[in-house]
């Protein structure tokens, strides 16, 4: 999971050569949401009548709506936010997803906030602020509007992973993200439906349908069930602290496969930041 999502962020740079933002974002959505239509299909089919648990309304609107967050405004959010800012930045602030799920399980009771762990979040926010205040940053392809996207993108996913968690052990993972997945692609298909009319699919390349594929199949679909999972069997905040290692892959790949440097305001920026998720995240 970590490494495909890794590489989600060179993968977004090199499909938007092809796509405007925003609709690549929904159409990575529509396609995700039929996919895993087939999943819970195959899911619901092969399970006893007794072992699926009738949904309260409460929670239907919960699991909706922060369903709706996780996905569609997580995932729009950093297609949008990679177009303005460079992979090292979006990755680096993406790795702040563990400090936002430990406020946010704190907040519901989730998880307890120390003095260690109030450090090392101070310190990742920190590290963030190198990087935005850092000279030049707008030559090297990363911008405040970029990273703030980013950072929204974080907030969505750790308050889908935060939510998520509290209805896993009733519900199960497949069950959740399908309805999350469901409601976002029925909240989608007239955008699609509007911005398609005018679209030149024909002058879409064959590797601009090959990103977008991975992006739904493998960084929408797998993943998000690798990561529904994992929280079933670990806290919160440590199957977050997970993304702390997406900085590095992304970085080695962009400079590999796209060119873009490793300056040294993005060395000691992401230093501070995995520092301070490293403090947060440790038992």
């Amino acid at each position: 999971m970590t490494l495909i999502w890794s590489l989600n962020y060179v993968v977004a740079k090199i499909a938007l050569r092809s796509f405007p933002p925003v609709f690549f974002a929904c159409l990575r959505m529509m396609l995700a949401g039929a996919l895993m239509s087939v999943v819970y299909g195959v899911w619901i089919r092969r399970r006893p009548a007794s072992a699926i648990h009738k949904w309260p309304r409460r929670d239907l609107l919960i699991v909706a709506a922060v369903g709706v967050l996780g996905m569609v405004g997580n995932q729009i959010f950093f297609v949008v936010g990679i177009d303005y800012t460079s992979v090292a930045h979006a990755s680096l602030v993406i790795a702040t997803t563990p400090v936002q799920v430990l406020m946010l399980a704190w907040l519901r009771g989730q998880e307890r906030l120390t003095r260690r762990k109030a450090i090392g979040m101070a310190l990742a926010v920190a590290g963030v602020a190198v990087l935005n205040l850092s000279p030049g940053r707008s030559a090297r392809g990363a911008s405040i509007v970029g990273d703030l996207l980013i950072f929204l993108c974080a907030f969505s996913f750790a308050v889908y992973t935060v939510f998520t968690k509290e209805r896993l052990r009733r519900y199960g993972s497949i069950p959740l993200n399908s309805l999350g997945y469901a409601v976002s692609t029925l909240l989608l298909i007239a955008p699609v439906w509007l911005w398609g009319r005018h679209f030149n699919y024909a002058a879409v390349p064959a590797v601009g349908w090959w990103m977008l594929a991975y992006m739904a199949v493998l960084s929408s679909v797998l993943c998000y069930m690798i990561f529904s999972y994992a929280l079933g069997f670990l806290a919160a905040s440590r199957v977050a602290s997970f993304s702390y290692a997406q900085p590095l892959i992304a970085s080695l790949a962009a400079w590999w496969l796209l060119g873009e440097p490793v300056t040294p305001a993005v060395a000691l920026g992401g230093g501070m930041v995995l520092a301070g998720v490293w403090l947060t995240s440790r038992n």
